[in-house]
């Protein structure tokens, strides 16, 4: 763990300050809302020591070129056009959940107002683009359309993800596939990219891609099981968060699927909206229905199946030994990790 630990903070301050050069291009106003929500500096601009969080897409952008035989500086673009993306993501989803903290700090929308969220998410968007389309390298047209079908999919998991909040019929493969959407096909273009900028076969790309997506999947699966008993300390996150929201998460719809007394009642339950009001001592209560059910086993050993499936993929290549045992410290860490 303390070497995943040490390959995030290197791969994180290799990433850091082509970020930084990145994010400088943007008007006063825009770069002030991104610095924030990147953590560099806070809402009046005054700098703090925040890192924006764990890097795991971008040092998995650097590790999967080192990987195939590059140097980590040949995939920097990509990493930076991850990440850009990923934050993006993170901050409209923030406004559309109306969640008011993220990472222990209040959320753009909430300290600025939705208008200044969209546009801060869009402007990262675009720059994530102009990042690989003004590298170098003879592969960016080709990681430019890496990033740019991950990102159609990560909107299209997003958009099913809200309409399943309407629902009360959702499927565990519909959920999934979801998932693959939402998380998965992030962390896939991530690897892939960086494949695709170190010059990789197409095979190893395709490789790479199949060792994010099970990554992705293993990290939804893990994310879910924190949404529902995550320590709100380690996560940043309020307590029982995805539950008072109701939302559809992959251990939630495994319990209604079952269709047994702990599924019908908690089907019951998430027919009712969602209520902020709702009493703690009864989303507990449910937590406890959900676990006794099995759902928080049945994630994490679905999380675990993801991993193993993932380290397959990266032995199906030819791959540089110590970046691959890192991509395999990597996936293992996103299954422990506690935020």
């Amino acid at each position: 763990m303390t070497a995943t630990v040490d390959t995030l903070g290197s791969g994180r301050e290799l990433v850091s300050a082509a970020l930084r050069d990145a994010v400088a291009r943007l008007d006063p106003a825009m770069r002030l809302v991104v610095a924030y929500h990147l953590g560099w500096c806070d809402p009046h601009g005054n700098p703090l020591d925040g890192n924006g969080g764990k890097a795991v897409r971008p040092t998995m952008a650097l590790l999967a070129a080192q990987a195939c035989g590059a140097p980590a500086a040949d995939a920097l673009p990509g990493a930076v056009a991850v990440e850009l993306v990923h934050n993006f993501s993170l901050v409209h989803d923030d406004l559309m959940d109306r969640d008011t903290e993220r990472r222990h700090r209040t959320t753009v929308w909430a300290v600025w107002d939705d208008a200044t969220a969209v546009l801060a998410g869009d402007v990262m968007l675009s720059l994530a683009h102009e990042v690989l389309l003004d590298c170098d390298s003879p592969y960016a047209i080709q990681a430019g359309r890496v990033i740019t079908t991950a990102t159609r999919e990560l909107i299209r998991g997003q958009a099913q993800d809200m309409a399943f909040e309407q629902r009360d019929d959702v499927r565990l493969p519909e959920c999934v596939d979801m998932a693959l959407g939402k998380t998965g096909a992030l962390l896939a273009a991530s690897a892939e990219v960086g494949a695709v900028l170190a010059g990789a076969t197409p095979t190893t790309a395709a490789a790479m891609s199949d060792y994010g997506r099970h990554v992705g999947l293993a990290f939804q699966l893990v994310d879910d099981v924190l949404g529902i008993w995550g320590r709100p300390e380690t996560t940043g996150k309020p307590v029982f968060s995805d539950l008072r929201a109701h939302k559809k998460s992959l251990p939630i719809t495994w319990t209604v699927e079952r269709g047994d007394g702990a599924g019908r009642r908690l089907a019951a339950w998430l027919v009712g909206a969602p209520d902020e009001t709702t009493p703690e001592t009864e989303l507990r209560a449910i937590a406890g229905l959900v676990e006794d059910a099995g759902a928080r086993d049945w994630a994490l050993a679905q999380a675990r199946r993801r991993i193993g499936l993932a380290e397959r993929a990266l032995d199906s290549v030819p791959l540089q030994d110590a970046p691959c045992a890192a991509l395999r410290d990597l996936a293992r860490f996103i299954l422990d990790r506690e935020a």
